[in-house]
C-alpha cells in the first residue's frame, strides 16, 4: 500500500486569563433592551435566568495591558514548546480572530500590520518564507484556518503550520446588553503537521457551510442599547440569540454528519464531540440532533466535553483550548488516547459552519 500525507497536530498550547468575571459581577450594572429601556427586570433575577439558559457562572477577561496579538503570541508560544519544532521551519502562521487588536481605553480595532505579522515578529522568527496572514469567519475561524492548513500540507505547499484562534470579546461587547455575559477572552493554537502514512491519521475529512443569503445578520455591529452610553461612536457586537439557536440546532448536526460520510466514519466510532461553546444548553440539544440522524437515543456518558461553564465563550479560542486542555490532562476525566476518533464542530457569525473529523 503506498504511503500519504496527512496533517497532523504536534503540538498544542493557550492562554487562558487569569482574570475570573462571575455572573454576581454583573449585580451592580445596567442592563437596556433594543428599545433603549432599562430593563424592569432585577439583575439577580437576569443573571440565574441567563445561566440557567447558558451553563455560564463566570467566563475570563484580560487584563488592560493585553490586546488579542498578545495573547495569541501566548499560545503560539506554548505550541511551539509543546511541539518541540524550530519555529524557523514554519511555513505558515495562520491567526484566526474578528476584532484585530483593540485596547481597553481606545474601541476602535486595529488590524495593520495583520495580528499574524504581530504574532510573527513577537516570535522572533526570521525566515521569510514563513507566510504571516489573519482569517477572520466568525466563532469557526480557528476551524477554518485549519482546514486551509490541511490543503497546504496535503498540496505539498508546507509541512509545519500554526494555527491560532485568538479574541478578546470582553472589549467588544456593550456593558449594558444582556448578551455580553456570554463573551470571554483567550487564546488557543496548534502546530498542523505533514506525515506519509499508510493508513489514514489526522485529518480525516472536513466540511464548511457558509448561509449569508438568509442569516448573515444574525451577528452584527451596532451601537449601544443604553442612549446615554459613554462609547457613543463605538459599535458593539449584537446577536439574535433565539434565531441563531433555531439556525444552530438545524445546520450543525448536518455538517457534522456531511464530515462523517466524507470520511467513511461511523458516528458510534467518534470518542469525543469538541464543539464550539456558546451555550451549553444549545450545544447538549446539537449533540442530541446528531445522534438523532443515526436514530440513536441515548448518548454515550462524556462524550462532549464543556468549558462554558468557567471559560464563557471565548470565539475562536474555544476549540484549540479545550483541545489543548484535554491533552496536557487539565481536563479530567476526559483523555483522548492514540487512534481515537474525534469531531471538531464550530458555527458563528457569517452564519458559517465547521466540521472536521480527526484520528489521533
Amino acid at each position: 500500500m503506498s504511503s500519504k500525507i496527512y496533517s497532523i497536530i504536534r503540538g498544542t498550547g493557550k492562554y487562558i486569563p487569569s482574570n475570573k468575571v462571575k455572573n454576581e459581577d454583573f449585580l451592580t450594572t445596567e442592563f437596556y433592551d433594543t428599545y433603549g429601556k432599562k430593563s424592569p427586570k432585577s439583575n439577580q433575577e437576569i443573571t440565574e435566568k441567563f445561566e440557567d439558559i447558558t451553563t455560564i457562572a463566570e467566563r475570563r477577561h484580560v487584563t488592560k495591558d493585553l490586546v488579542t496579538s498578545d495573547i495569541a503570541f501566548f499560545a503560539a508560544e506554548d505550541a511551539i514548546k509543546s511541539s518541540q519544532i524550530d519555529k524557523e521551519e514554519l511555513d505558515y502562521i495562520i491567526v484566526a480572530h474578528n476584532f484585530g487588536d483593540v485596547k481597553h481605553d481606545n474601541r476602535r480595532s486595529d488590524l495593520v500590520p495583520s495580528l499574524a505579522a504581530r504574532v510573527k515578529h513577537k516570535l522572533a522568527i526570521q525566515n521569510p518564507n514563513c507566510v504571516a496572514y489573519d482569517l477572520p469567519f466568525g466563532c469557526p475561524g480557528w476551524l477554518q484556518a485549519t482546514i486551509q492548513a490541511d490543503y497546504y500540507i496535503k498540496s505539498g505547499d508546507a509541512k509545519q503550520i500554526l494555527i491560532i484562534g485568538a479574541d478578546v470579546l470582553s472589549r467588544i461587547s456593550d456593558p449594558n446588553d444582556r448578551d455580553s455575559m456570554l463573551y470571554a477572552d483567550g487564546a488557543g493554537a496548534v502546530i498542523l503537521e505533514g506525515k506519509e502514512s499508510e493508513t489514514p491519521i489526522g485529518i480525516l475529512a472536513h466540511a464548511t457551510r457558509s448561509d449569508t443569503f438568509q442569516y448573515s445578520e444574525m451577528l452584527y455591529m451596532d451601537k449601544s442599547f443604553n442612549p446615554d452610553s459613554e462609547h457613543k461612536d463605538a459599535l458593539f457586537l449584537k446577536m439574535n440569540g433565539r434565531k441563531l439557536y433555531q439556525y444552530a440546532l438545524t445546520t450543525v448536526p448536518q455538517a457534522i454528519q456531511t464530515a462523517l460520510i466524507k470520511s467513511e466514519t461511523p458516528l458510534n466510532e467518534i470518542k469525543k464531540v469538541l464543539i464550539h461553546q456558546a451555550n451549553g444548553k444549545m450545544d447538549d440539544a446539537i449533540l442530541k440532533r446528531l445522534y438523532a440522524l443515526y436514530d440513536i437515543d441515548e448518548l454515550p456518558e462524556d462524550i462532549m466535553p464543556m468549558t462554558v461553564s468557567w471559560l464563557g465563550n471565548s470565539s475562536v479560542a474555544t476549540v484549540p483550548t479545550l483541545l489543548d486542555l484535554i491533552l496536557k490532562g487539565e481536563l479530567k476525566p476526559h483523555k483522548i488516547n492514540q487512534g481515537d476518533k474525534i469531531v471538531f464542530a464550530s458555527v458563528g457569525a457569517g452564519m458559517n459552519i465547521n466540521a472536521m473529523v480527526y484520528k489521533m
